[in-house]
């Protein structure tokens, strides 16, 4: 079967990605980018895909319903996979505005234009087809040390503004399947790490910031524990969601990987010290790096004042989908951010611009 993907946000981290995994194990398939390419839409993230004829990007926005249903007709698209939000928590405490135009109405004009594509216009009603919405862990809200990880039947408490924006989204992809009849399936996903991660999160940053001798910034005691996945897991999930999960369901995919962040900070300080002994060459690539002079990486952490309602903990229970879709993370942690180190350090021609941008 020839599929043909929308995929929404598909210039940013987790989207770029996608597309690289599912044109890699789908050669049949084609796939449509829409992106606004505001600050974390990169259109070098697509580089790899490019030439490949399969592939093709628009730049617009996904509140311009007009424009994604002439997408949808004009390609033939049957599968939707909407990753485009705004996520800094960050920015969502300084700015929650934003986070409520692309994350909730963005949402909504996107199921507007789908709702109208395929199943009210007769000239291009498809019968099959799937609106897959990527969310995440943070709508649950924080879990204490003891506590349960997250379920699908976990009741939503969104602390912040961009949880909160995703849980709208969330229920509004529920209520489109419930009301219309839209096929959807939603996958709410723990922290992602790994290549063409933007530099304004937890590990990314933290890497620049070695690599550039910057001090390491740490909110509080950093002991808030996050759930991590290996971007290519996520979009193994999202795969197994697309080819066997249920119509109207909800799957978590996690990491079964619990760590605290400044336990992540030491063992990346470790590493990027291990890499430098190994290849006496990089201390020539990052003379302001640590280790280059002689010193620990360890050495830059600060901690700060933490941020408000910063969440203690997210854990993901990720046993349904285990069981009805077969899914499973396969990239352990160390190595995953071994693989994500030395993404780094192979591509300042990528980071650099993002920090003086």
């Amino acid at each position: 079967m020839t599929r043909s993907l929308l995929v929404t946000g598909g210039a940013g981290f987790i989207g770029a990605n996608f597309v690289h995994y599912w044109l890699a194990r789908y050669p049949q398939d084609r796939v449509l980018v829409l992106d606004a390419l505001t600050y974390a839409g990169n259109p070098a993230n697509l580089d790899p895909v490019r030439n490949d004829a399969r592939f093709s990007f628009v730049q617009g926005d996904i509140r311009d319903q007009a424009l994604v249903e002439r997408l949808l007709s004009e390609h033939a698209v049957d599968t939707l996979v909407h990753f485009a939000a705004e996520s800094h928590v960050d920015r969502s405490i300084s700015g929650p505005d934003a986070f409520i135009e692309t994350n909730v109405i963005g949402t909504h004009s996107l199921l507007k234009a789908a709702r109208q594509v395929w199943l009210d216009d007769a000239r291009t009603r498809r019968a099959e087809h799937r609106f897959h919405h990527v969310s995440t862990d943070e709508v649950y809200g924080s879990l204490e040390a003891d506590d349960p990880p997250f379920s699908e039947t976990t009741p939503y408490a969104p602390n912040s503004p961009y949880s909160a924006s995703k849980a709208a989204s969330d229920h509004l992809v529920r209520a489109y399947h419930h009301t219309y009849g839209l096929k959807t399936t939603t996958s709410n996903c723990s922290n992602n790490y790994g290549p063409y991660h933007y530099p304004e999160k937890l590990i990314p940053l933290c890497i620049t910031n070695l690599l550039r001798g910057r001090p390491l910034p740490i909110y509080g005691d950093g002991r808030n524990i996050r759930d991590w996945l290996y971007v290519e897991d996520h979009c193994r999930g999202i795969a197994c969601v697309l080819e066997h999960g249920r119509i109207g369901e909800t799957y978590n995919i996690g990491g079964h990987n619990e760590w605290a962040n400044i336990d992540i900070i030491r063992l990346l300080c470790a590493q990027l010290d291990a890499a430098f002994a190994a290849q006496p060459q990089l201390a020539a690539r990052y003379p302001d790096a640590p280790p280059a002079r002689g010193g620990r990486s360890e050495e830059l952490i600060r901690f700060v004042t933490d941020r408000p309602g910063h969440d203690r903990r997210y854990a993901i229970d990720a046993r349904k989908a285990r069981d009805e879709i077969g899914y499973l993370p396969a990239v352990d942690f160390e190595q995953g951010l071994q693989r994500t180190l030395a993404w780094y350090l192979d591509r300042r021609d990528w980071w650099e611009p993002l920090l003086q941008a």
